[in-house]
This record gives C-alpha cells, structure tokens and sequence, in this order.
C-alpha cells in the first residue's frame, strides 16, 4: 500500500455528479493530478462545464491566482472508460446504496490491488459493511466530504473495523493538503454530521406535513436563528433524491427507529422527478 503523503500523486474519484466533480476541483486546486470517471458522458461534460465556471468565478474573485482556471481544470482528466482509474487514492462518490459501493470497489480492486487506498465518500452507511465483502478489506476508509465540496471546510475521517491505521494518518493528513479540516468520526451509521443532521431535515418536513408552518417560513425561521441555510434550501442544494436517500439508509441501520423515519413528502418529490437545484426544481424553482 502507499507508505507516505508524498507517494500520493494522482487522486481517482468515482462518479462525477454534483459532489464528486466538487472533491475533483478541490484535489486539482490543491495540485493534484485527478483522473475524474462515470459511465455516461452527459455527466462528465456537466462536471467540466460546472468546473470551469466555478474557476473562473474564483479566478474573477480573486481567490484563486489569475489565470490559473485553465492551469487548474488541465489537471482533471475526464473519462467514462473504469480501466483509466489507476490512481493512488481513489475516492468513490456514487449513489447510497451498499451493493453499488462493494461492485464498484470490488472491480477497482482488480485494476489497482493494493497499491492504492481506497476511500469513500458515503454519508451513512458503515466503512465496515461495506469493505466486508472487499478484496482488500483494510484498504478502504471513510473520507466524508460536505457539499459543495470546493466551500465546505469540514471532513469526516472514519476507520472501519479492518482498516489499517496507516490508511487512517493518511486520509487526515489528505485532507489537510487539500486544504480541509478532518475529524474523526466513530464507524456508526450517519458517523457524526448527518446523524445530527438528520434531525434538521426530518423535523422540519414533519411541520409542513402537519400544517404548523409552510416550508418557506421554516427556512426564514431557522435562517434567523443563525443557519446559513433553512433545511428546504439545504435539501434542494444537496438534492432532494440524495438527502432521501441519506434518510432512508440511516432509518434502516439504526433498525427503524422512529426519529429517523423517511418523510413522505420528500418521497413524492423524489418520485416527481423534483430533486432540487440540479432539476431546476424541489422546494423551491430555480432558473
């Protein structure tokens, strides 16, 4: 396996969606070579375009030298072809769902064996249950990103059962190259945040479901109370179909416990296909 922070040269992320494409700019900015995969190719051309707009934003703002967008997005390699992710670290940034996670692992395994680390980017499921069923079971460790990936400071770092603690030390000190600040966090279903988070999100659709206050005053509320964001902002921001399924996961791995219940107004704008900022629509229409 790679000893030291200084054998990472090349950064693989699985899964250019909204949250991957955000770790791929993050890594390329912190002057890594990254090699950023999906299967479909309308993916990958929204994740450059959404990139190169975000480096020019930084780039006109200032905060980012002058004339370093193009130097940057340069670094990124896009590719729908699996067998290009021979990388020193590969994070996974794809759908909540265990199966999904292990096969991808699993056959990213077979390109790299154990000379590289394996990391993923899930919100709620357990590292542990997810590198049960891995070739190399010690190789893999939570690295939890926040969304959007390029502002949020905040990583958690997780060690499942069986992974080695080198893997842990450099995750962390990863995490600090790229400019972020981890914290360790339990291996325990929704780890530190969306456990606590979860609660936000469930609450506040429980009051709208119960008619105590329209989801607009929620966010007003909840704004003035120091949030940067009201819960059905933040929902829409992150994706309604991906908090859902956040909610979902969690609800099944603490056995069903009521506090955490899905909320069956989410589902139905899940089904509607209204899944926040990404559709143009969820809570609230966008442009």
């Amino acid at each position: 396996m790679i000893k030291n922070i200084e054998q990472l040269n090349t950064i693989g992320i699985a899964g250019a969606g909204t949250m991957g494409a955000g770790i791929a700019q993050v890594c390329a900015q912190a002057g890594y070579k990254v090699v950023l995969f999906d299967l479909q190719e309308s993916v990958l051309d929204k994740a450059k375009n959404a990139t190169q707009n975000s480096l020019e934003k930084l780039e006109s703002s200032g905060k980012i030298p002058a004339n370093s967008a193009s130097t940057i997005l340069s670094k990124i390699s896009f590719t729908n072809v699996l067998e290009t992710l021979k990388c020193d670290l590969i994070i996974e940034a794809i759908i909540e769902k265990i199966e999904a996670k292990v096969s991808l692992f699993n056959q990213l395994m077979e390109i790299n064996g154990s000379d590289c680390i394996y990391a993923t980017n899930t919100s709620s499921i357990p590292i542990t249950r997810i590198s049960a069923a891995l070739k190399y079971p010690e190789l893999l460790v939570g690295i939890h990103f926040f969304n959007p990936a390029q502002i949020m400071k905040l990583v958690e770092v997780i060690k499942g059962a069986r992974t080695l603690d080198e893997c842990t030390v450099l995750a962390r000190e990863f995490v600090l190259k790229i400019g972020k600040v981890p914290v360790t966090a339990s291996d325990a279903p929704g780890f530190i945040v969306n456990r606590v988070a979860r609660l936000y999100y469930v609450e506040s659709l429980k009051l709208i479901e119960e008619g105590v206050a329209n989801f607009e005053t929620v966010d007003k509320i909840m704004e003035s109370c120091g949030f940067k964001m009201g819960p059905f902002k933040l929902m829409d921001l992150i994706g309604v179909d991906t908090n859902y399924s956040v909610t979902e996961s969690q609800y099944q791995l603490f056995n069903y416990e009521p506090r955490f219940r899905p909320n069956r107004i989410q589902k139905q704008k899940v089904d509607a296909g209204l899944h926040g900022r990404k559709t143009k629509e969820g809570f609230y229409k966008y442009d």
